[in-house]
Formats: structure tokens, C-alpha cells, sequence
């Protein structure tokens, strides 16, 4: 009988732990195929968004007469720097240009951060009758295309007036086009690159903002303009930050507005357009023969010499990125936006 009580006790525990590494295992398989599915996943979008860098490395370091040789597929055969020094020529120069680029997109992005944080901070705390009308029709300019406001725009633009003082003034109104500071006019009145976003960003900031901050400055004499200036605005870093990195990425390559505004003015992305324009191929090519001594260049050349300066352009930008992508990732949670 006790043979028989110790086998039957031996059997069930035999069972149980049978049943636990089971489950035990099943879960480890499954975790293990997780794994390695979301790591596949992962590797492939890395691939996927690195590739096109990646293919760069062959055309812009190969020199420009072995372009299109089928035996050149990752390694060039002979490196050379021809197409960045031609990008540099044709386009930066002595690097004037870009230091304006780099010059406007930082004053446009703190006459946004400016604007948008009055208006945010307005939108977002102050409740008044037309609040929420106000806050559609901020969303709704996000909304609808820029494009379908650009004749009204620059028809305004192109014959500027206020309530017509200008015209008794001066006899006629004044043409801003194609004058640098219509963009910043522009920046000041709400309708720059994705100035309704940025309002939205700081909107919604404010409004998780704690009310006794508030309260507590108008216990110690603050008015409306001190509490904002003094309390709200210093706390604002996250959104801030956010909005300066957005807004200096956007107008620093933006070509829309600065097409359209200031053609002519020095901005980076425009030289890019205009010198690499498909009517501007035999004049690159003519440049490469002449400056390099490169009589067998052929439109692979202009390519390598277009996604070279494309490189160089990009410099900056991620010289910005690689200097606050932690604080920027960190703000852009903290900053509203997804609240």
C-alpha cells in the first residue's frame, strides 16, 4: 500500500512539472520568434532607408569617366573627390550662400517660435467666446494645401497696400515680390512653412500646463503679459525646441515659398533647383570637361555631381540632428503633440 501511495505521489509530481516545462518551453518559443521577427523587421527598414546612402558611396567617390562601368557595383574601381569639388564650384562656392541659408532659416524659425507661442499659449489657456472656432480654422490652414493660396497671396504681395495708405501716400502700391524680407512678413503673420502645426505644438503644451503656476504668479503681482514672459514661456523648452528644430529643417530646404517670394534671393535650396535643372545638363558636363580635364564625362557624371552637392547641403542638417537628437526625442514627447 505505501508502494503503491509513493508511486502515485511520484507519478503526480511527475506530471505537473511535465505540464510546466511544456508551457515553459512553448514560451520561450514564442518569445524566441518575436524576436527574431521584429529583429528581421528592424534589420529590413534599416536597410530599406539606409539603401539609397549606401548606393550613393559608389557614385559620388568613383570617379566620373568609370561611370557606368558594369564591373563598378559597391567598391569603386579608382576613388576620386571630383564630384564634390564641382559641387562646391558650382554651387556653395566660397560658402557664403550657405551661411545665409543657414542665417535666414534661423531668423524665420525665432520669428515662428515667437508667434506661435503667443498664439499657442492664448489658444491653449485663455478661454474666451470663438476659442475653439479659432483653434479650427489654425487646424484648417494646416489642412489645406499651401498651394491653393498662393495666387491670393501673391497678388497681395505683388501690389501691396494697407486700407490703401500706401496708394494715397505713394500714388501706387508697393511690389514686395522677389524681396527678402516678404518672407519674414509672412513668418510674423502665422503663414510661414507649417506655421499652424507649430501653433498646434505649443497649444497643446500649454494647455497640460499646471494651473497653479499661474495662480501662484498672480499671487505674487504678475499680469497677463509678466505670467507668460516670466512663467509660462520658461517652461515651454520642450516645445520650443521642438518647433526651433522643425522650423530651421523646413525653411532651410524649403523651395515653395522661396521660389515664389524671393526667387532671387541666396538661398541654398534655390541654387540647388536652379543649377541642376534637366535644361542645365551640358553646362555641368562642360564645366567637368573644362575644370578637370574630363573629356569622356557623360550625364552619370551631372547625377554624381547633383547627389554630391545634395550631401553637402545636407551637412548641416545633420550636424544639428546629431547634436540634440536625444533632447529633441525627449521634447517631442513632453512637447504636446501627441497629447
Amino acid at each position: 500500500m505505501k508502494i503503491n501511495k509513493v508511486t502515485s505521489v511520484i507519478i503526480e509530481k511527475w506530471n505537473d512539472n511535465s505540464i510546466t516545462d511544456v508551457f515553459t518551453t512553448r514560451r520561450k518559443i514564442v518569445n524566441l520568434v518575436n524576436s527574431i521577427f521584429l529583429m528581421s523587421l528592424i534589420i529590413g527598414l534599416c536597410f530599406a532607408i539606409l539603401y539609397p546612402l549606401i548606393k550613393l558611396i559608389p557614385i559620388v567617390f568613383n570617379d566620373v569617366e568609370d561611370l557606368g562601368n558594369p564591373d563598378v557595383v559597391w567598391v569603386p574601381i579608382k576613388y576620386s573627390i571630383i564630384s564634390f569639388k564641382a559641387a562646391k564650384r558650382l554651387v556653395f562656392g566660397n560658402g557664403v550662400t550657405m551661411l545665409q541659408s543657414l542665417l535666414y532659416s534661423a531668423v524665420i524659425a525665432v520669428i515662428q517660435i515667437f508667434v506661435c507661442a503667443m498664439a499657442g499659449y492664448v489658444l491653449g489657456r485663455i478661454k474666451f467666446k470663438g476659442n475653439k472656432i479659432i483653434m479650427f480654422l489654425v487646424i484648417l490652414t494646416f489642412i489645406v494645401p499651401p498651394q491653393s493660396l498662393l495666387i491670393s497671396q501673391y497678388l497681395r504681395f505683388k501690389q501691396f497696400d494697407i486700407f490703401g495708405i500706401i496708394k494715397a501716400m505713394t500714388g501706387s502700391p508697393v511690389d514686395l515680390i522677389n524681396k527678402p524680407y516678404t518672407l519674414y512678413i509672412l513668418s510674423f503673420f502665422g503663414f510661414g512653412v507649417k506655421q499652424s502645426l507649430f501653433v498646434y505644438i505649443f497649444r497643446q503644451f500649454f494647455k497640460g500646463l499646471p494651473g497653479e503656476l499661474e495662480e501662484a504668479a498672480m499671487i505674487d503681482g504678475c499680469g497677463f503679459y509678466q505670467t507668460y514672459f516670466r512663467v509660462a514661456l520658461p517652461n515651454a523648452v520642450p516645445a520650443i525646441m521642438t518647433v526651433a528644430i522643425l522650423s530651421f529643417v523646413w525653411n532651410y530646404g524649403d523651395t515653395y515659398y522661396t521660389g515664389y517670394f524671393n526667387p532671387e534671393g541666396p538661398y541654398l535650396s534655390i541654387a540647388l533647383t536652379n543649377t541642376f535643372m534637366s535644361s542645365n545638363v551640358q553646362n555641368v558636363l562642360k564645366a567637368l570637361q573644362t575644370w578637370y580635364d574630363k573629356p569622356g564625362v557623360t550625364t552619370l557624371a551631372f547625377d554624381a555631381v547633383k547627389q554630391a552637392a545634395a550631401l553637402i547641403y545636407l551637412i548641416p542638417l545633420l550636424v544639428v540632428y546629431f547634436l540634440v537628437q536625444k533632447k529633441f526625442v525627449e521634447n517631442f514627447e513632453r512637447s504636446g503633440i501627441v497629447g
